[in-house]
């Protein structure tokens, strides 16, 4: 059962109930609609893997590709994994199944992890500005700057602050009373929904959680912005037409990326979102955390000759070793 009944005594007859699952409705339609989802969401999953694998499969099997920018894609390809997988699994379920249901406990693990991958996102993408900033503005420092034990180090601080940055306060809504209805209009469970459903006001862990959120995202792309403005200044005073063309082709990839991610999430996180419908909202929340960490693999793949290259290698050897 999703409830249980306590008695408050004779100061108050009031019926108060625990919640121990929420209902996480999705979205809307009729059978053959929700069979539709499942597909597309299951082929969307599927394919995230295998790009996103296969990123990996490239940065670590081409010799080429042993440097500080392919090997923070490939981390970031890895990351991408974890964050796809963090709600997709989740969601087809709950197409499946009649009561939609998902456990006090297991909710909170996602709101967990969803929001720890999505930090160590934004703090991937301030690196990855970063390193391209110093390829370009500072060519000949490079290989002294972007050593593998720097990488290492950002790339395991990125892991650190984005997962240890949230325990406290996801611990402090959990323990927040949700009583009354258990029905999250959402296909995962997330901020806004949950404060919705608690019976007591929790202003000062609300702020708490914003704050902390809007501070990551403003300071990463802040620093994101003033990277790209001069590593565009760095890359106009280039003499060559096609030194500029080669300078934008390795930076393009990113910006793309940078757009698709912080848009979405900022429209959910920064802007209120009382005045925009649900489903929009479920389809802003699809955008950055199910068809972003598709699109990424054909972004840097299809801008990239050396990633185009790497992969192929990785595919005809794959049919090779099944030929042989």
């Amino acid at each position: 059962m999703s409830f249980f009944f306590i008695d408050l005594g004779p100061m108050n007859r009031s019926a108060t109930y625990t919640v121990t699952e929420f209902v996480l409705l999705g979205f809307p339609g009729c059978w053959k609609i929700q069979i539709f989802l499942f597909s597309l969401f299951l082929v969307v999953y599927v394919l995230t893997l295998l790009g996103n694998g296969a990123i990996i499969c490239a940065v670590k099997c081409d010799p080429r590709l042993h440097t500080p920018m392919y090997f923070l894609l490939g981390n970031f390809a890895f990351l991408e994994i974890w964050y796809v997988s963090s709600t997709v699994p989740n969601m087809l379920a709950n197409i499946l199944s009649k009561t939609k249901a998902i456990s006090f406990s297991g909710c909170f693990l996602q709101f967990y992890f969803f929001f720890s991958l999505g930090t160590t996102e934004c703090l991937f993408l301030a690196v990855m500005a970063y390193d391209r900033y110093v390829a370009i503005c500072r060519p000949l420092h490079y290989p002294t700057i972007m050593t593998g034990r720097l990488c290492g180090t950002l790339v395991s601080l990125c892991w650190l602050i984005g997962f240890l940055g949230y325990p406290i306060p996801i611990f402090f809504i959990s323990q927040l009373p949700f009583c009354g209805s258990n029905i999250i209009d959402h296909f995962l469970c997330d901020m806004d929904p949950l404060m919705a459903l608690s019976c007591a006001p929790a202003t000062i862990t609300e702020t708490i959680f914003y704050a902390q959120s809007s501070l990551v995202l403003f300071l990463t792309i802040m620093y994101i912005l003033r990277s790209y403005t001069l590593l565009l200044r760095a890359v106009f005073q280039v003499p060559s037409a096609a030194g500029r063309r080669k300078a934008f082709s390795t930076c393009g990839s990113h910006l793309v990326v940078v757009s698709l991610f912080y848009g979405t999430v900022m429209v959910m996180y920064v802007s209120p979102t009382y005045g925009i419908p649900t489903l929009m909202q479920k389809i802003v929340t699809l955008v950055y955390s199910v068809m972003t960490p598709l699109f990424n693999p054909l972004i840097y793949s299809l801008r990239n000759k050396d990633m185009k290259l790497a992969l192929r290698n990785v595919l005809f050897g794959m049919r090779v070793g099944k030929n042989i």
